[in-house]
Formats: C-alpha cells, structure tokens, sequence
C-alpha cells in the first residue's frame, strides 16, 4: 500500500478508534456496525467488478451461506465461532469454485443472469430447508465471537472488532491490487483478448478473484450472525444482492475506497430518511412510507447522472479542481508581484 492509499488507510484507523467516543449511542453504533458488514463484502464484490470487470448479482448468495453456515454449526451443533467461521469459508471456496468454472466463461448481462440465479436459488433453498435452515422461522440462539475467551458482548467491542476486520480487508485488497495478479485482473477488465495475448491465464485469475470476493462475502455473513444472534431468510433475498452491487456503483466500481463510501453511505441514508420524517411531521406535514422509496430513488438517480463514476471519483475530482485552481491563482499573483 503506497501513497494516497497509505495515507487513506491511516485515516481509516484513525476514525475507527475515534467514532465510538463520538458517537455514544448503540443505536448509532448498531447501523455503524451493519454498515462495516455491508462494506468488507462490498469491497469483495468490487475486486470482482471494478478491477477484474465481472459482473455478479449473487453475492448475497455467499453472505447467506456464510451466515447460516456459522448459525448452524453454533446454534445447533455447539461449533466454536472462530471454526464455524472457517467452515463457511472453506464452503464458499468450493461452491465459487464450481460455480466460477462454468459461469465465468459468460460475459455481460448473461454472467450477471447466471448468478442472479444463484441467488435465487439459494434464498430458495434457506426457505424451504425447514429441518435444517429452520426456514422462515430461522435459527436463533447463535452465540456471540469471543476473542482469547473474552466475549464481544457491548456494541462499542463489536464496533471495533467488525471495523477491524474491514480495515484488514482493504489492506489485503490493496496489496492483492498491487501484486502481479492484481495487474493481470486489471489487464483482463481492460482487454480478454490482450491479457491473453500476454500470457496471462483468463480463466485461472477469474476464478480466483471470485472465491476472493466468496470468502469476503461469507466472513461479512459469520460476523452478521454472530452480531444478530438469530439469522432468518428475509435480509438474504434477491434484494441484499442488488444493494450490494448498487453500493459498489454509487461508491466507485474501479476504487476500493469507493466501495467502501457506497457502503457507509446507503447503510447510513435509510436512517437519515429516518430522522427526515420524524423532522417532518414535526412541523406538521404527514410523512408517507413511499416517500422512503421516491427520495432514495431520486438520490440514487441523481448520483449516478452527475458523478458516473461514483461518489469517491466525484469528492476527489472535485478537490483536485479546487486545488489545481488555487494553484494557478497563486503563480498569477506571483508572477504579478515580480
């Protein structure tokens, strides 16, 4: 990790340390801790996209497999967290694996139709697997993650650990972008038939970027269940796909800080919508619940109009015009005195 990314990183760590003792209610915290498990598989899903340029619509799929791995090894077979966690992973990796083989030789639309279906077919599965799912019931009792023997049982703990854990993703993120295989999956986005002409094995760096981003996805799903301690199918639907790849979108898709903005900031807006309501009918005018779905449109809408390439391209962009103007005011007024 160099330069702008170090200095991001550094950041990062320091608004991870500071945001619980500026933010004292577990409310709060709660969404902040929702928003760290939307961005780690947020950031999986854009070293797919954004720098190997493969679409997928199914990476809730692998948040669901994740989560109710997790549950079902702990909740009902009294499984240690940390090796529930592992199993998910090490389950992920397979079915990415096969499900890569074959579907990554699509392209475009029908590659992002392949794991919609997937999808789809887990969401299925979860839901009618009574006996072991617990189906629309779901499973409860999961226990919390300790660490050493020492349980994360405040929201402050959870906060930190859980963000942690997004601040090793983005390093190991950055480094994976910064190696020869990150170079190669940039080559691939760029051109197939250029990477291939170079000698660079397609299929071979596809497939592993896609149980890459699996295992972000499942860690992302283990760290929901244990936080929540009751999983069901409901926020494991079609839908959670789709949010997932519009965060990337609205954040950035050739940038991981640009995945990780999109996170934070749609996890963050349902509740800004929130407290707009509760502002609202303070003054006496009566919010409606389609207001909900007509303003996040119309923000989403605007966004992508206005700064295509994402809000992190658009902040940057921005500030950058600004100090390139400052600069040359500045040589005029030099160049003026002499």
């Amino acid at each position: 990790m160099k330069g702008k990314n170090s200095a991001g990183f550094l950041a990062l760590i320091i608004g991870i340390i500071a945001t619980p003792f500026l933010v004292t209610n577990d409310y709060y915290l709660g969404v902040l801790i929702f928003a760290a498990f939307n961005s780690l598989a947020c950031i999986g899903l854009c070293l797919l996209m954004g720098y190997a340029g493969q679409i997928s619509i199914g990476h809730g799929a692998f948040v669901a497999i994740g989560a109710y791995t997790s549950g079902i090894l702990t909740a009902k077979l009294a499984w240690s967290p940390w090796l529930a966690m592992l199993c998910g992973i090490l389950l992920v990796i397979v079915i990415a694996f096969c499900l890569g083989i074959p579907a990554l030789r699509l392209k475009g639309h029908y590659l992002a139709m392949a794991t919609l279906g997937f999808a789809s077919i887990v969401h299925i599965v979860v839901v009618a697997a009574v006996d072991l799912t617990g189906g629309p019931s779901g499973i409860v009792n999961i226990p919390r993650l300790d660490l050493f023997g020492y349980v994360l049982n405040s929201d402050r703990q959870y906060f930190y650990f859980s963000w942690g854990v997004v601040a090793l993703g983005i390093y190991i993120a950055f480094n994976l972008i910064n190696s020869r295989m990150g170079r190669g999956l940039q080559a691939i986005h760029g051109s197939e038939d250029a990477a291939a002409s170079l000698g660079i094995n397609i299929t071979s760096y596809k497939v592993q970027v896609f149980m890459l981003s699996a295992v972000f996805a499942s860690v992302s799903g283990s760290l929901y269940a244990y936080y929540v301690n009751y999983i069901d199918p409901g926020p494991f639907d079609v839908g959670h796909s789709v949010l997932l790849v519009t965060m990337v979108a609205v954040g950035g898709l050739h940038n991981i800080w640009g995945a990780l903005i999109g996170a934070i900031f749609l996890s963050l807006l349902p509740e800004f919508l929130s407290f707009l309501s509760e502002y609202l009918e303070a003054f006496g005018i009566e919010y409606q619940p389609d207001f909900d779905t007509l303003i996040y449109g119309s923000i989403l809408l605007i966004i992508m109009l206005f700064l295509p390439e994402g809000i992190f391209k658009g902040i940057t962009g921005s500030m950058g015009s600004v100090v390139s103007s400052v600069k040359k005011s500045l040589g005029r007024t030099a160049g003026r005195e002499q």
